[in-house]
């Protein structure tokens, strides 16, 4: 199977989104897109499930999309419930369709070898047999119990009605179904956000052992690192593909630009000098051939671009609090929270410059405990209290939907009527809310934007203790990494809730988790709970059920030869590796290619992309070896 846009041009509403697109999935591609908000990742994900087609430009360019074999695509946004009277296991369990039947015919053939004995009757059982073991039919439904456990849902919920679950219980069990089905393009948009830690740690061991291929466009780092192999990054409309997983991708980036700048420059320094010749010598008659044959050379040089401008935008607030406070910031004992009954109960103790994340399973009290302490929700039991002078700064998750006809400026005006509109803009404009944005009515703003809007306002009253509820939703890599600079310089106190393990693990010197009534406290923050986690009793994964239920069903000769024969064709891929490699690194010391800076550019990204491709196939040899 291969999939293949070369040129794609997507525009909405008569405006191009997607300018030049070039990109390739194959059979076992696990790609991640990334680029700023806006830059139309969405955009892309729609235009390989087919929601929008490329756009024939009036050019020499060939732009199509060309599809081998008929792969099915599976994209969230077509997900629907054939029938809301299913329950939530009907519908998961709709997923192995195929191996249900399978299933089925098998006991059907397994009764009619029993009772005929007849050879056909015996091969048609086993063929059935190897058929459904090699589908997986003897751990689908352990795969399923745990992605069900893994999502947030109760053993009753298994048994409740569709119609009952909230919008959100269905997206999830829209994304749940999606990803048991094992499409052959699985497209995921932002699948990690409102997934708790451990549905994100079930997700991310799920797509390591996905067979099929897998694009996914996401701004969690460390699930793009644990994931991916290939980054297509959409910037200025285009997309520039880099082999590795999100950090190797940034690395990449930086060395190409410099690379490209450097050759750039050089080009054009040899360009001045030649123009220079030039300019000295064209009206002399005795240096005029000599004139000519230069400019001839300028005009068959291959002409190297500088590199595109990187947009590099972001918000900034570099603020100090009006009042450092004292020390002693939040007292917690014994604090049961909840609505009808108790969530969880919570002890804490923080001191000034503390910086504690929270994080844990969904529906535990996370967000219920940080409206308890300021006032939104009511204290079933015990007490807690904040220290004198305390000034409080809060951002909850529902600021991102705050709606409004006001513009941006009267907006912030409103919350702030004392300043002046100069000092209003200035103040926006650190929010990258600049010129005509400020004329923006709130209800059109994105999601991400929303919450730059109410980070702005929070930020202004210069508070000393900073309580925040999941703030990076929305918001795209870059301005992650603002908001995190922010907050590490910040000197006063930070209690903040976040999904985001990247994040937290910036951040936070001590955390809180909550998990199952229960909430820890780690005082030496995400490292400690990482050991912690590492020397529980590990949960059975799907990667770890697999091998186990194969064992009982192929004899140890079979696997034997099995294991050989792959290691025999991953030996033979490296040789062939390391033999392309050699010709690359001989190919970089002739002279001829010494001063030829586009050939030297092309040779040197595709040594990086061997020497990639080598390390990762030196990792499975070892593995298998192992």
């Amino acid at each position: 199977m291969q999939y293949k846009i070369q040129n794609g041009v997507v525009e909405l509403s008569g405006e191009p989104i997607l300018k030049k697109i070039d990109f390739e999935i194959n059979d076992s591609s696990k790609i991640a897109v990334v680029g700023r908000n806006g830059c139309g990742k969405t955009t892309l994900l729609k235009l390989i499930a087919g929601e929008h087609k490329i756009v024939k430009m009036d050019s020499d360019q060939n732009s199509f999309v060309a599809v081998s074999g008929k792969p099915i695509i599976g994209f969230l946004s077509q997900m629907t419930f054939e029938d809301d009277n299913r329950t939530l296991l009907e519908e998961v369990r709709s997923a192995y369709k195929d191996i249900l039947d399978l299933k089925t015919a098998v006991s059907n053939a397994q009764a009619k070898m029993s009772q005929t004995g007849a050879e056909n009757d015996i091969k048609e059982y086993t063929n059935l047999l190897d058929t459904f073991t090699n589908l997986g039919g003897f751990y689908f439904e352990k795969e399923y119990e745990a992605a069900i456990k893994k999502f947030g849902f109760s053993e009753a919920e298994k048994q409740r009605k569709l119609y009952e679950f909230s919008g959100g219980q269905r997206t999830k069990i829209a994304f749940l179904k999606l990803l048991l089905s094992k499409p052959d393009i699985l497209l995921l948009d932002e699948p990690t956000n409102h997934l708790d830690i451990d549905a994100t740690v079930w997700l991310e061991d799920y797509l390591k052992n996905y067979k099929k291929a897998f694009v996914v466009v996401s701004h969690d780092r460390m699930f793009l690192d644990n994931v991916v192999n290939t980054v297509y990054e959409i910037e200025n409309g285009k997309t520039h593909k880099y082999v590795g997983n999100y950090t190797r991708f940034a690395e990449l980036k930086k060395e190409y630009r410099a690379q490209q700048l450097k050759e750039y420059e050089a080009q054009q320094k040899e360009i001045g000098r030649l123009e220079d010749l030039v300019d000295r010598f064209r009206y002399k008659a005795t240096k005029a051939t000599m004139a000519q044959s230069k400019l001839k050379q300028i005009e068959k040089m291959d002409i190297i671009e500088a590199p595109e401008a990187e947009d590099l935008k972001t918000f900034h607030a570099d603020f100090t609090p009006l009042d450092i406070g004292v020390k002693d910031v939040l007292s917690v004992k014994d604090l049961q929270i909840g609505y009808d009954r108790a969530l969880s109960t919570v002890n804490l103790e923080m001191k000034r410059g503390d910086k504690v994340g929270i994080i844990g399973g969904n529906g535990l009290g996370k967000s219920t405990f940080i409206k308890t302490l300021v006032g939104e929700v009511p204290k079933l039991s015990g007490e807690f209290k904040f220290g004198p002078r305390v000034q409080i700064g809060y951002f909850d998750q529902q600021m991102a939907q705050y709606s409004s006809s006001d513009t941006v400026l009267d907006d912030f005006l409103k919350e702030y009527p004392t300043l002046t509109p100069f000092e209003a803009r200035c103040a926006l404009g650190a929010f990258l809310f600049s010129g005509e944005e400020v004329f923006k009515t709130v209800d059109v703003l994105s999601g991400g934007e929303r919450v730059r809007l109410a980070l702005c306002k929070i930020f202004k009253k210069r508070p000393n203790f900073l309580i925040l509820d999941e703030p990076t939703n929305h918001m795209d890599i870059a301005s992650k990494e603002a908001l995190e600079e922010m907050l590490k310089n910040f000197e006063g106190t930070l209690l903040f809730v976040s999904h985001d393990r990247y994040f937290i693990k910036q951040i936070s010197n001590s955390l809180l988790n909550f998990s199952g009534g229960e909430v820890e406290f780690y005082r030496f923050g995400y490292e400690e709970y990482l050991e912690k986690q590492k020397t529980a009793k590990p949960v059975v994964s799907e990667a770890a059920i697999k091998p186990k239920e194969k064992k009982n069903y192929t004899t140890p000769l079979k696997e034997k030869a099995k294991k050989e024969k792959a290691i025999k064709k991953c030996e033979e891929k490296i040789s062939k590796l390391e033999e392309e490699l050699a010709l690359i690194e001989n190919e970089l010391l002739k002279e001829e290619n010494l001063s030829d800076y586009v050939k030297l550019g092309e040779l040197n990204l595709k040594q990086a992309e061997v020497e990639e491709e080598l390390l990762l196939s030196m990792e499975e040899w070892e593995s298998l070896f192992e």
